[in-house]
């Protein structure tokens, strides 16, 4: 069984380090941890390669987060892989920062990246990896919050955060949803 590991974000260096791209950061950091590269390809950049005996398909879409469906859906067709064995990492402001929750599924809540993909599934039935980003913003501020930088004190407690979401996807693909879920939500 091959994996789809997806980590939403925004191209473009005016997006580089914004809580909106915590997925790419993910992504890098797991790619980083399996000594995997990201090449340039159809809708995104891509790196392969396997945990244990796992094949991963690790994507950093290139669609923008709002068409993000169409990177998801061209790769799950391209290499064969089941609804179940995608996770999409994505930022969540619903979540305190740095929490992380895993679903098997679930509506958007809001989020276009989310939305998008489950259009183009034709289903929200994929699993997710919820990274909490906050929601230390006034009101009527919400995107330029969410396109903005980590403040000083997230971005000391970032890689820390950023390691146990790692570790939640490796649990992920490893053992499965269900016991990444008990690992990892409310860690």
């Amino acid at each position: 069984m091959k994996y789809l590991i997806v980590g939403l974000g925004n191209i473009g260096p005016e997006y580089a380090g914004t809580r909106h791209n915590i997925g790419f950061r993910v992504a890098d950091a797991l790619a980083e941890a399996r000594g995997l590269s990201f090449s340039t390809e159809r809708y995104g950049d891509i790196a392969r390669g396997r945990l244990k005996n796992k094949p991963i398909v690790i994507l950093k879409p290139s669609t923008y987060m709002n068409l993000s469906g169409n990177a998801v859906r061209y790769w799950k067709e391209k290499e064969g892989i089941e609804m179940q064995n995608i996770l999409v990492i994505v930022d969540d402001i619903a979540l305190p920062f740095g929490a992380i929750r895993m679903k098997p599924s679930g509506s958007d809540a809001g989020h276009n990246g989310l939305k998008n993909i489950a259009q183009m599934l034709g289903s929200q039935a994929y699993p997710r990896l919820r990274f909490g980003i906050g929601d230390n913003y006034p009101r009527g501020c919400q995107i330029d919050y969410v396109l903005g930088q980590f403040t000083p004190e997230e971005r000391e407690a970032l890689p820390a955060r950023v390691e146990v979401a790692v570790d939640a996807v490796q649990t992920f693909v490893l053992a499965g949803l269900q016991h990444a879920m008990c690992d990892f939500n409310n860690k």
